[in-house]
């Protein structure tokens, strides 16, 4: 089972970034939340700080832990592990993703997710209110 980190970060009008996986890549054109793979060594904190670094080109502080989704692929299974995470400095950037985009809570579950990352839809719904539709 590969460990996998992802950020839950928010905007100040309360909207939720996701981002679009190239297409060509596993789960090309699906929605996820961003992050990676956690290294031999590294805590998932560390991990997470250093993808989002990677992958969005920002710095962030990690926050509260939501509950891990386990998840089969075909191939390979992950044990993915949100935060809630604050950004401290940096411009977001599409770096490993088609694209970033903010999406207001309600918008969410209109998108087409990696199927790791559904569950913590729900989650969000119970950490900051709101329906999701």
């Amino acid at each position: 089972m590969i460990e996998v980190v992802c950020g839950i970060i928010r905007d100040e009008r309360g909207r939720v970034l996701a981002g679009l996986r190239p297409q060509g890549k596993h789960l090309g054109g699906l929605w996820e939340f961003p992050g990676g793979k956690v290294d031999p060594g590294e805590s998932a904190e560390q991990a997470l700080v250093r993808e989002l670094r990677e992958e969005l080109g920002i710095e962030v502080d990690v926050g509260t832990a939501l509950e891990p989704v386990c998840w089969q692929y075909d191939t390979v299974g992950i044990r993915l592990m949100p935060h809630v995470c604050e950004v401290r400095s940096g411009v977001i950037e599409a770096m490993s993703h088609e694209r970033v985009e903010w999406h207001a809570i309600g918008e969410l579950r209109g998108l087409e997710w990696a199927p790791a990352d559904v569950p913590i839809l729900g989650q969000i719904e119970a950490l900051w209110g709101g329906a999701l539709d």
